[in-house]
């Protein structure tokens, strides 16, 4: 990735990096406000226009995925609140413009709790659950081939590993 202010100019290889690295995590926050997968899929694509729009002026492109994570997050926002009813116009400041950061380091903390759990989970659980979280938008058909498993036994065994993680995660908080 380039360490100038030549961020204007991506280049198709600065891209696919771009997308292998962050598109994952900015599905997971854009899923995390509770959206559909078409209007997750407008959050992030939503994000990534506002890099396209944005890229000559970033300004540490060394940050560039703490960015793209908060204009999704951003994004996201904005769609909740749309499907809420509420008007919402592209000058509408999020919720989560100034996050509180107690909340922050409690939901970080938290998060690491949940995957050091899911970690003691064996397999299919753990890639199964991973799969869900990096890419929400996959198929059965392309979760079935990518773990070696019948397609007709992906959503019973993601309900199965997600009740075995949510007691182990329920079994921490009672130490």
């Amino acid at each position: 990735m380039p360490t100038d202010n030549s961020f204007a100019t991506i280049d198709q290889a600065t891209w696919e990096d771009l997308v292998a690295r962050f598109d994952g995590r900015m599905w997971a926050v854009a899923r995390a406000f509770g959206l559909s997968a078409a209007d997750a899929a407008d959050a992030v694509q939503g994000a990534w226009l506002r890099l396209v729009e944005s890229a000559g002026t970033i300004r540490d492109p060394e940050r560039i995925g703490a960015w793209l994570v908060t204009t999704t997050r951003h994004e996201a926002a904005r769609l909740s609140r749309r499907a809420r009813g509420e008007v919402v116009s592209d000058l509408d400041v999020p919720d989560t413009a100034l996050p509180d950061p107690t909340a922050a380091v409690v939901d970080a903390d938290f998060g690491r709790q949940v995957w050091r759990r899911l970690d003691l989970l064996g397999e299919p659980c753990r890639s199964l659950i991973r799969l869900y979280v990096l890419h929400p938008e996959a198929r059965y058909t392309q979760i079935a081939v990518r773990l070696n498993l019948p397609i007709g036994s992906i959503g019973p065994t993601r309900a199965r590993c997600m009740a075995r993680l949510r007691a182990l995660v329920e079994e921490e908080e009672t130490r």
